[in-house]
Parts: C-alpha cells; structure tokens; sequence
C-alpha cells in the first residue's frame, strides 16, 4: 500500500510538472510568433515605404515647387541605374507650399555635394521617376543633406506647351474666317452675284474674242512669212553691213566728236550776240520802210512815185526798144543827113 502511494504522488508530482512545462513552452511559442509576426509586419510596412532595413542606406532630400505626380515608393535612378526609393513626400513647412521630397539611397555610389534631384517622367503615361544628376563637385553629399530639385516636364505639358500657341493661332484665325464669311454674305447679295455673272460672261467673251484675235494673227503670219523673211533678211543685212563698216562708222563718229569739240571751243555766243545786234538794225530799219520814213521807205509806202517809176520805167525801155530798131536816129556817121521819113519817131505799140 505504501508503494502504491508512493507511485501516485510521484505521478501527480510528474503530471503536474508536465503540465507547467507544456504551459510555459506555448507561452513561449505564442510570444516568438507574435515577435516574428511584428517583425514581418515592421518589414513589410517599411518595404511597402520603400525602405530597406536590411541594407546601408543614405537618405537624402530636396525641395520641389511642385511634384508633377510623383508618388511614394517611386524608383530613383542614376544613369537610368535605380539605386533607391522615395521614401516620403511633404510639405516644407506649414506655412509653405513647396514639397519636401525625401529619397533613400541604397546603393554606395559616390554622390557630389552639388548634384541635382531631377523629377522626369518615366513613360508615355507619365510614370514619374526621380533622377539624379551627378555634379561636378569633389565633396560627397552626407545623409541627410538636401540635393537642388528640378522638375522636367511630361510629354504632355510638352505637347501642351507646343500646342497652344497653335491652338491660339488656330481660335484668331477661325474668328477672322468668321468675320470674313459674314462681310462676304453682307457683300456677296443676290445683285452682286448677278454682277459676278455678268462679269465672268465678259471675262468668257474676251477670251473668246482674244482666241480669236490669236488666231488671226497666226494666219496673218503665216501669211506674211516670206515678207517677213525678206525683212529679216533686210534686218540681217544692215546688221552686217553695219559689221562691215564697223571702222568707217567709227571715223564718222569720230569726226563729229571733232566737229562737236570744234563748235564748242568757237565763240558761238559772241557770234549770236552779234547776229542778234544785226536782226535788230534788220528789225528797226524794217520799221521805218514800214512807216514810210527815209528814201526807201518813200519809195515803197509812196503810191505816186511808184507809178512815177513804173511810168518812167516803161517810157525808158519803149526807148530802149526804138533804139534797137532805128538806130540810125540817135547815131549817124553818114555824110548825108537823113531823111525826115528815116529820122520821124513813131511811138511803139506798148505790150500789155
């Protein structure tokens, strides 16, 4: 009986001893799942953020006006090389509206002091992407230094940017159409289109006529070829001749280049000066037998003594002509007078 005890408070003492143990080890088992589980969760939280607990990282910012649709976890890349992630993105400061970008670095390229966090668009679609441009600089940028932020613009603020001069060009240029096409319904009415009819009528005869007036002069000259062959000929002829006497036409061009030389070196003005002097005694003494004074002018405005003259005149030739036909009564050499019959005088019949 005694064993028997015994044997049962050592079996309790081992249940009881069995049962804390299994106790404590899934106390220790519900502990280790919910630190592993937190593990992964704080993993999986920092991995969704784009951060990388289990790599050397430098984390670096830079100040944005805007972001252009840049969103957390976006890809940064050097040389198209992705060496990190944007890890958070904020405004600068509560009274500013400037971004705060901030971008982990896992990669332990060597990055200068001045080089430039250039936001770009990745794709068509507008993926944005953040790039940074290496400077010239010896110095590195330290963790937590801010890098000079740059925006490049998308495709379709570029496309924009191009197209709305155009798209401004093309709205003035619609309203001038517009205001075009309403002064030409205002001017164009139904007696003005009556006009353009007649006038494209007019148009159509005068071509008709010019057709026609074309074809005329095409048969006239067709007509006419051998004379205007002849005249061409003519043409060509004089055109050799002048050829020809190339030299000779030189002299004569020559000799009036003399002549020319000769007329202005002589006093041509004195000599018109005196040829005017002369016109004018011409001119005064053609006045005064104008106004009857001096012999001349007696002679000429005298009516009376011109018929004086005229008489005397006609009685001297009827003598003159007596003479020639009875010489013998003015001059004799003969020893015997004259007859009176012989030296009578008979008056000659006067010509009319």
């Amino acid at each position: 009986m005694k064993k028997q005890n015994d044997f049962q408070e050592k079996s309790s003492k081992f249940v009881k001893i069995s049962l804390l143990t299994m106790k404590i080890s899934r106390e220790l088992r519900v502990g280790a799942f919910g630190i592993i589980t937190l593990t992964l969760f704080i993993i999986g939280i920092n991995f969704i953020k784009g951060k990388d607990l289990f790599h050397r990282s430098r984390t670096f910012y830079a100040v944005y006006n805007s972001t252009s649709g840049i969103q957390d976890a976006a890809p940064v890349s050097i040389n198209g090389f992705n060496v990190g992630k944007v890890t958070d993105i904020s405004f600068l400061s509560k009274s500013s509206s400037q971004i705060l970008l901030e971008f982990t670095i896992y990669n332990p390229i060597f990055i200068p002091a001045n080089s430039e966090a250039r936001i770009f668009s990745l794709d068509l679609l507008g993926t944005k992407n953040v790039e940074i441009v290496l400077g010239n600089s010896s110095l590195p940028a330290q963790d937590g230094d801010t890098l000079i932020g740059s925006s490049q613009m998308s495709l379709s603020e570029e496309v924009n940017k191009q197209v709305a001069p155009i798209k401004e060009k093309a709205e003035n240029l619609l309203s001038s159409l517009d205001t075009m096409v309403t002064v030409l319904q205002s001017v164009f009415n139904s007696e003005t289109r009556k006009s353009i009819n007649a006038s494209f009528l007019s148009i159509q005869s005068t071509l008709t006529n010019l057709e026609s007036t074309s074809y005329n002069l095409d048969t006239l000259v067709y007509g006419q070829r051998k004379r205007l062959e002849r005249i061409l000929f003519n043409v060509e002829s004089i055109t050799t001749n002048f050829r020809e006497n190339d030299e000779k036409i030189s002299n004569i061009i020559s000799n009036f280049s003399l002549l020319s030389d000769t007329l202005a070196r002589a006093n041509i003005y004195g000599t018109l000066a005196n040829l005017n002097i002369v016109l004018n005694k011409v001119a005064d003494i053609s006045e005064k037998i104008d106004k009857g004074e001096g012999s001349l002018g007696l002679l000429i405005n005298d009516q009376k003594l011109y018929n004086n003259l005229n008489s005397s005149a006609a009685q001297l030739n009827a003598l003159i002509e007596d003479m020639k036909i009875n010489p013998y009564r003015y001059v004799n050499f003969s020893v015997f007078p004259p007859s009176k019959k012989r030296m009578g005088y008979t008056e000659p019949a006067v010509k009319e």
